[in-house]
């Protein structure tokens, strides 16, 4: 049984009039670990499935009330009901850390290759991706998602540590 980090990336906010650009997949059972990214038309309820097969706990940040909502009303797959969820940002705010993974990721000296990239240029990355087929932007766009879901389990290591 694999344990599983996911993060999303979307183009807005709102499920209704937004899509799943890229969904980020880490997968780890002790020392073996591999990272899977769903994008574009890749973005299915059966891939999904698939990815998650043999997942016990997925761990995300802001998880429960952005990226497993937003899977469900555009996939119509509901992770917390198949697999158990650990949402790290609960745990980070019974640390005292609070904000956005990227501002806890800075109080506790977690490092990141692709420094000042929001979710709004992940926004911005998408779109010149299709519109333009500039596959720089896809290539950022993707490792900015395989950082944000690496980082997860990075997170979760720093606060088993943690003073609570």
């Amino acid at each position: 049984m694999f344990d599983a980090y996911l993060d999303i990336e979307t183009t807005g906010l709102s499920s209704w009039n937004s899509e799943i650009t890229v969904i980020g997949i880490y997968l780890v059972k002790s020392r073996e670990s591999r990272m899977l990214q769903l994008t574009g038309r890749d973005v299915t309820a059966y891939n999904l499935r698939e990815a998650l097969d043999g997942v016990k706990t997925i761990y995300t940040y802001n998880g429960s009330r952005f990226d497993l909502p937003f899977i469900y009303s555009t996939l119509g797959v509901d992770v917390e009901k198949a697999i158990h969820h650990t949402d790290l940002m609960y745990d980070c705010w019974r640390c005292k850390l609070k904000g956005g993974l990227k501002s806890v990721e800075e109080q506790l000296g977690i490092p990141r290759k692709l420094k000042g990239i929001t979710g709004w240029d992940a926004v911005r990355l998408w779109y010149q991706y299709q519109e333009n087929d500039d596959r720089d932007a896809l290539n950022t766009l993707l490792e900015y998602n395989k950082e944000d879901v690496m980082n997860l389990k990075v997170l979760r290591e720093k606060l088993r540590t943690a003073p609570r």
